[in-house]
């Protein structure tokens, strides 16, 4: 039992045999436990949709735990869910140079601290799906070129006060809400964008919703 890993990523006191029939909570929980670790730059985005894959698909225990053997122990209980798994995020940090699209998107968790050190590299944020447990995040920018894209939903706002920009423009298309929606994520960019511009915008409206005339933010829901 001494090299067996639970689906969480920590080692367990001795209980289900890895030969047991995996149930979707215990995939929906290495789920989290994969997109933890990858905002915390410990799996690069092919690793993340490659384990993903493998975790929707696994049939056993021991599938799943394989997935996460490499990974450092995820926070509280075997039972963790993405929002506990979040409290030992603080500061993530991401750097790129030429390379493809850095994208943080689906439930992702959102950090107190992000940096982005990024060069020529097209970066999205999107907060429609992501696990938000603290009401302010701060990101230091100090990106060249390419675009920032930031997907806001109702309850998340934008501050681009502290941010310098060089040869950078801003567009800030708010999120249609009720104006006396309360606010549940402030985002604070600060630091320098140089060359390219910085996007704000709520989710794109699907074919359907723009038949209807509905904004996107209202159907998805808080």
């Amino acid at each position: 039992m001494s090299g067996e890993i639970s689906p969480t990523g920590k080692r367990p006191a001795p209980g289900p045999s890895p030969e047991l029939r995996a149930s979707h909570a215990d995939r929906d929980r290495v789920v989290d436990v994969l997109r933890v670790a990858a905002g915390d730059g410990l799996l690069t985005a092919d690793e993340l949709d490659e384990r993903l894959e493998a975790a929707l698909s696994a049939r056993t225990l021991g599938e799943l735990a394989v997935l996460t053997a490499d990974l450092p122990p995820a926070s509280g209980t075997g039972g963790a869910t993405g929002a506990e798994a979040a409290e030992v995020k603080d500061v993530v940090r991401i750097e790129r140079i030429h390379s493809g699209a850095v994208e943080r998107v689906g439930r992702w968790v959102v950090p107190r601290r992000l940096e982005l050190a990024v060069t020529y590299c097209d970066v999205t944020l999107d907060f429609t799906g992501a696990v938000i447990t603290h009401d302010t995040v701060r990101i230091d920018v100090g990106m060249t070129g390419k675009t920032l894209t930031l997907v806001t939903r109702p309850g998340v706002v934008v501050d681009t006060d502290g941010l310098q920009l060089v040869h950078s423009s801003v567009k800030y298309r708010r999120t249609p809400a009720s104006p006396d929606a309360p606010v549940t994520l402030r985002v604070e960019l600060v630091g320098q964008k140089a060359h390219g511009r910085v996007v704000i915008r709520p989710p794109r409206r699907t074919f359907g919703q723009w038949l209807l005339r509905r904004p996107a933010s209202l159907s998805a829901g808080a």
